[in-house]
């Protein structure tokens, strides 16, 4: 049956001819006449001009509190034909709010489509999300037309582009062309996307070399090894560059056939500097499969580094990365932590400076510093880096806490919000627009609403907003806006405890750590029921259909259908049974078992292989970076929610384990079959 377009005005009353001033969010559910949002919604994915037309009209003449949605969707379907004036309308219509800055990051995408510079410099200034890399791109574009230096951030904004884009590929053939960008940019960045397998990318970076890069490097994409039997040479620069690409294609699909590769010649053949990059490559991927060659394959990186007399090398910091990895599995006594220093100090200062490599740097540092006066300046730097990073929240924060000799103290509580202080977030129109739009399912639009809403907030005001989202059961806003405090810390809304009489009785029935089961639904799916992953996965605990029904039969839940699993109860009571399934067949180590819930149990069996690790060391090693990450947030996630329990500061540590490395005896028979 087809909706009506809209509703008779007199059953709209409610929704449509109140004012943003008067509508309370508590009243959002039966102040909203929801068919108009959802029509314009539809009518936008279909790309029907005219209904979005007729919708806005309503939707304005009305004052409909959604508006700003309707109005967005008309103009940003007819975006390619619009004029500045009415664009201008726009913004003056909604001045401050999300679609505002959401409809110039469209504008500005297209202006930069039409080479309309001057117009790109006037509205760039004003973008206030200023998130997209190749709007950053035109208006750098935009200032070079004008005659302003811009070679050092475009070099920057170029060399952080992920994806091709036309933005980014017209600044970089524009200054190219300027002279400004150097061959050897270019190589730089045609490395770097070979690196990553970005092939559009690195056939349109090719593109500004000529076909003499172009075509050859189809040929590396397409087979790296029949290239490199009998394309590739030697004895010229560029030759030289297109071998070590093709050497880093094949290290991706083979490491070990790319250093016979290199053993067998290519190796002494090449430019230093491009031998140095392609066994550097190798390591990566050997670092990534976790093969026992990646140290001998590391060193040979940096000896070949050092052959052309250099000490920085020009690789990215994801390389290096894997390479201090690679030292930290591999390695063994001073050799391992000076190896670890070292591609450390080779990154770039951001990411030198981030949580993971200043909290390595530090204990690099606290290893090799020697006793008494002769490591006195080792010893300062290293506690002084772990001293910075012991308060900061979260995991690496946690670990340096411990590093310092205790348990990372929980924060006090902020003092009570007054009432005049929620009043004030409540009255917030864009998170107003956003509860309504959460009340009748428009999540996606809500949570950009919301999110955009935060920007600027103070700590009160932040505390403010994730209190509405807490009383009304929005976990996941609820966490995020609490999150975002700077120097006011509520522990209770970043880790809040809901379906405690689900959870809590089951978990204690099966032997599971509370803490750790909300540990990981935190981070799963932030505590909404009715959440679902791209793959399947269904629920709090983000459970697939397939290891349901596995684990409905392996605790005898005969009357289990597939349409349960979106039933918070059954969802809880599957999901705790198969982490706690999993944490058995991993011996009982909760870091393995995160990395099982997240990759499936035999990846983590088969990372444990190798040598005998701290725990933190193998964290440091999961080879998937999502897997890598979500183990790291899921422990800390269950320090904090120990804590909170508790009353007490707990370790991290004892819940990472004393060491993690093959295991010692057979697995259970009963789980040979886990999924």
């Amino acid at each position: 049956m087809r909706i009506p377009l809209f509703r008779p005005l007199a059953a709209l009353s409610m929704g449509l001819l109140i004012g943003a001033a008067a509508w309370s969010p508590e009243a959002t559910a039966q102040a909203i006449d929801d068919s108009l949002i959802r029509q314009a919604r539809d009518a936008f994915q279909k790309r029907d001009k005219a209904r979005l037309a007729m919708l806005k009209t309503v939707a304005l003449d009305s004052r409909y509190p959604l508006a700003t949605w309707v109005d967005y969707w008309e103009l940003s379907s007819r975006l390619r034909e619009a004029q500045v004036p009415e664009v201008e309308a726009f913004y003056a219509r909604w001045p401050g709010s999300y679609v505002e800055d959401r409809l110039r990051n469209d504008w500005l995408l297209e202006l930069g489509k039409r080479r309309d510079w001057a117009n790109v410099a006037r509205e760039y200034p004003r973008f206030r999300m200023d998130d997209d890399r190749e709007v950053t791109c035109y208006a750098l574009v935009a200032s070079q037309q004008a005659g302003q230096p811009v070679v050092d951030a475009a070099r920057r904004a170029w060399m952080a582009q992920k994806e091709a884009d036309d933005g980014c590929q017209l600044m970089a053939q524009t200054l190219f062309d300027a002279h400004q960008f150097s061959e050897t940019d270019v190589w730089r960045k045609l490395r770097q996307a070979v690196e990553f397998n970005r092939q559009k990318q690195a056939r349109a970076i090719a593109g500004l070399l000529g076909e003499a890069v172009a075509k050859p490097l189809n040929d590396i994409f397409d087979n790296p090894a029949r290239y490199l039997a009998r394309k590739a040479g030697s004895g010229g620069r560029q030759a030289d560059h297109l071998t070590a690409l093709a050497l880093a294609r094949l290290a991706a699909a083979d490491p070990a056939q790319a250093a016979r590769q290199l053993d067998d010649g290519w190796s002494r053949r090449l430019d230093a500097d491009d031998a140095a990059w392609a066994w550097a490559i190798t390591a990566r991927q050997a670092g990534f499969a976790l093969l026992p060659d990646a140290l001998d394959w590391t060193r040979k990186a940096w000896a070949r580094l050092k052959k052309r007399d250099a000490q920085d090398p020009d690789w990215t910091d994801d390389t290096l990365a894997w390479h201090a990895r690679v030292w930290l599995r591999l390695g063994q006594g001073e050799e391992r932590w000076t190896g670890v220093l070292r591609c450390i100090e080779a990154m770039n200062v951001e990411e030198r400076n981030s949580p993971v490599w200043q909290y390595w740097r530090g204990r690099a540092l606290l290893a090799l510093a020697k006793p008494g006066t002769a490591g006195q300046a080792q010893r300062q730097e290293g506690t002084a880096l772990l001293q910075a990073l012991a308060p900061q929240l979260g995991y690496y924060g946690q670990l340096a806490s411990e590093d310092l000799g205790a348990p990372q103290a929980l924060p006090p509580r902020p003092t009570p919000l007054t009432p005049t202080e929620r009043d004030a977030m409540r009255r917030h129109p864009g998170l107003q627009r956003s509860l309504a739009m959460l009340d009748i399912g428009l999540r996606s639009e809500a949570v950009r609403e919301w999110n955009f809403s935060l920007i600027g907030l103070s700590d009160r005001e932040l505390l403010s907003a994730a209190q509405i989202a807490c009383e009304r059961e929005i976990w996941d806003r609820c966490i995020n806006s609490s999150e975002k405090t700077r120097a006011e810390f509520d522990m209770a809304q970043r880790f809040p405890t809901p379906h405690s009489e689900d959870l809590l009785p089951r978990a204690n029935a099966i032997g599971l750590d509370p803490a750790y089961a909300y540990g990981l639904i935190r981070q799963e799916s932030r505590f909404i029921t009715s959440a679902r992953s791209g793959v399947g996965a269904n629920g709090l605990m983000q459970v697939m259909p397939a290891t349901a029904k596995w684990t409905a039969k392996k605790i005898g839940m005969s009357d289990y259908r597939p349409e349960l699993l979106s039933e918070r109860s059954v969802n809880l009571k599957l999901g705790t049974a198969y982490l706690k399934l999993v944490l058995d067949d991993m011996d009982g180590s909760q870091a393995l078992a995160a990395a099982a819930y997240n990759a499936g149990p035999n990846r983590p069996r088969r990372w444990r292989d190798g040598p005998v690790l701290e725990p933190a060391m193998w964290v440091e090693n999961v080879p998937f970076t999502e897997t890598r990450d979500y183990v790291k947030k899921v422990l800390s996630n269950a320090t904090y929610y120990a804590g909170l329990m508790s009353g007490k500061p707990a370790s991290l540590k004892a819940r990472l384990g004393s060491s993690i490395g093959p295991r010692t005896t057979p697995p259970p028979a009963l789980d040979a079959d886990l999924p």
